[in-house]
């Protein structure tokens, strides 16, 4: 099965100061690769398509870098958090369900994406790739969800959203706000019951301060 794929990379990288003032966070290089580069790594590996990346800030240094391997959605003018900017994306996407993706994290172990593909099915509205606490490097705070039966997802516990989904968009017109996170979404997915979650097997790494990047390298084996 392929499906289209989403990498969000609008946003202003404030955390990743002061690397960001001159290069966009997706660009910064992790033991000689970009954070978006290994995205596009996976994606590909995985065999997914067509691919959209969505840009802001520094947003023509993305759109160099990606030149033909993925279209653009331009948030230039306004950025609009997750949900708002896969709802913009969606006619570069097509109809059905999306992968989408956070390129500020490292993953090990198998390809998430793969993961996820094998693990969808079509009672599901969205499945979440997480990972336990224990196995996180950079993360900062606590856990995000637990999983019910049949793996169901639960918010709270100490299972970290990894970044990497599949998400039915269909019911992001429900939602007035110009401006949201897909939280708004996975809540009204979780209350339903049709929203469920996936345990990465591998480590991960977040990646969104500059202490982060030599936790990344040593992760990544240097």
């Amino acid at each position: 099965m392929s499906l289209p794929l989403m990498i969000f990379a609008a946003g202003k990288g404030t955390r990743m100061a002061p690397l960001t003032d001159t290069v966009p966070k997706p660009l910064i290089p992790v033991a000689g690769r970009t954070l978006l580069d290994r995205a596009l790594d996976l994606g590909r590996a995985a065999g997914v398509g067509p691919v959209v990346v969505n840009i802001h800030h520094l947003g023509h240094q993305v759109r160099d870098h990606i030149g033909a391997q993925a279209a653009i959605s331009d948030e230039t003018d306004l950025l609009l958090d997750t949900g708002g900017g896969l709802r913009k994306a969606l006619p570069l996407l097509g109809a059905g369900p999306v992968i989408t993706m956070n390129p500020d994290v490292i993953w090990t172990g198998p390809n998430p994406i793969r993961a996820l593909l094998a693990g969808w099915r079509e009672d599901m509205d969205a499945l979440l790739m997480l990972v336990p606490i224990a196995r996180t490097h950079g993360r900062q705070g606590g856990g995000d969800f637990s999983l019910g039966p049949d793996n169901h997802l639960i918010r709270k516990g100490d299972l970290v959203y990894g970044g990497a989904q599949i998400i039915r968009p269909d019911r992001l017109e429900e939602i007035p706000e110009t401006v949201f996170s897909l939280n708004l979404l996975w809540d009204r997915l979780i209350a339903e019951g049709r929203a469920f979650g996936l345990i990465h097997a591998g480590a991960w790494c977040d990646v969104g301060r500059p202490d982060c990047i030599p936790l990344a390298e040593e992760l990544l084996g240097g």
